[in-house]
């Protein structure tokens, strides 16, 4: 299978992006991609092994960031260097995964981006209810970056 290209709406947007300066145009880069994904299915593998509310949701955002960075990369793209680099990774997220339920999902990482920086930052730890919705995001957006065959 091929990766999946983006649609005219999709690539528009993501365009949109890079004019803002949010995006960078590099390399598409497949092999990084895979290796973001890789990275991902172990963080995913090991949600269930945790039991500390807040280390699961790190590492459910962390899912979620990974997962971003191997759709940046395999359609070329990376975030530019500098403050909101992860505001504009979930801006990506929502051009490119515009379907449901990733769409959903690609959403709601803004939801998961303040809460984190809220317990990184403002020491307001999350609680299990968000936590859990970390975890289905995150395996939501895992698998829609699966099903776009990021695989070299």
């Amino acid at each position: 299978m091929a990766l999946t290209p983006l649609t005219r709406v999709q690539h528009a947007t993501v365009l949109a992006l890079v004019e803002a300066r949010r995006l960078d145009v590099v390399p598409a880069d497949l092999a990084r991609a895979t290796s973001f994904l890789r990275q991902a299915e172990e963080r995913l593998e090991q949600l269930p092994l945790l039991t500390s509310v807040v280390v699961r949701y790190g590492i459910a955002y962390d899912v979620c960031h990974d997962t971003g960075e191997a759709l940046l990369a395999a359609y070329g793209f990376r975030t530019t260097n500098g403050p909101g680099q992860h505001e504009a990774l979930g801006r990506y997220l929502r051009a490119v995964l515009d379907r449901p339920p990733a769409d959903r999902a690609a959403r709601e990482f803004d939801r998961l981006r303040r809460a984190r920086n809220q317990d990184r930052y403002e020491a307001k730890p999350v609680g299990a209810a968000a936590t859990e919705k970390a975890e289905q995001v995150a395996r939501t957006l895992f698998d829609a970056a699966l099903a776009r065959d990021l695989s070299p």
